[in-house]
């Protein structure tokens, strides 16, 4: 559209179905190619992307052209079922519904590329539950604890 100019950057975090370890390190650089593909397919631009074995997280200059909840279906849907269609894990694999999304300014851009490539270092330190509740409460995001990323009811 001519005479739309736009300057968005998102951090989105998923995690896998009840937060199950089943991204292995054999494949995820090839889940992360993947889900790069579908991002810029859609015109967006990946910025950074790193996953832990059970969630991941990608940094993406937004084009306003396509909503981002539009977008993370399509993320999440087709590398599920890439997954699966591909064999790489035992069982069915399933991204947990819903995700977080965070805004950024273009002086933070380095800061979350950072933050989001030594994802291993932060997790010496911190669970992904730990991480994320931070993020909510760093960004003022009012939540439900019911509803955060749960484990399977046993």
């Amino acid at each position: 559209m001519a005479n739309t100019y736009t300057q968005l950057y998102i951090q989105c975090v998923f995690a896998v179905k009840y937060r199950k370890a089943m991204i292995s390190q054999v494949w995820d650089e090839r889940l992360r190619h993947y889900i790069t593909a579908i991002v810029q397919n859609n015109g967006h631009k990946m910025l950074s992307i790193n996953n832990m074995p059970d969630h991941l997280h990608l940094f993406i200059g937004l084009n306003p052209a396509q909503s981002l909840s539009t977008l993370m279906k399509l993320v999440k849907g087709d590398s599920s079922e890439w997954i699966n269609t591909e064999k790489l894990t035992v069982q069915k694999f399933n991204w947990q519904e819903g995700y977080g999304a965070f805004s950024y300014s273009k002086s933070q851009i380095r800061d979350v590329s950072k933050y989001i490539e030594h994802q291993q270092e932060h997790h010496q330190k911190k669970n992904f539950l730990e991480e994320y509740k931070t993020m909510l409460e760093c960004f003022a995001i009012e939540y439900n604890e019911q509803y955060i990323f749960k484990e399977m009811e046993g």
